[in-house]
């Protein structure tokens, strides 16, 4: 009986590591503040990125990126190396 007390609480207890941090909220605005946040974090999470922003990169495959790190360990210049990588 003592041991599953013991292992129900040690159970509980190893749970609450991973539950939701909630603020103590208590009246109408919080909960109205809370379900704010909620709608504003899931816009963020499922949102288009903003076509003003341009993504960087040189969109290489494997085989492009393994040339591109043995020319930077041979020492060539940067804009050289990636001309005659997309070059082929």
């Amino acid at each position: 009986m003592k041991l599953s007390i013991i292992t129900a609480l040690a159970l509980l207890q190893s749970t609450l590591g991973f539950a939701p941090v909630t603020s103590p909220s208590f009246g109408l605005t919080a909960a109205v503040s809370e379900s704010a946040s909620a709608a504003t974090s899931t816009t963020a999470i499922f949102s288009e990125p903003n076509d003003d922003e341009e993504e960087g990169g040189l969109d290489l495959n494997l085989e492009e990126m393994f040339d591109m790190f043995d020319a930077a360990d041979k020492g060539e210049e940067f804009d050289d190396a990636i001309e005659k990588v997309k070059g082929k």
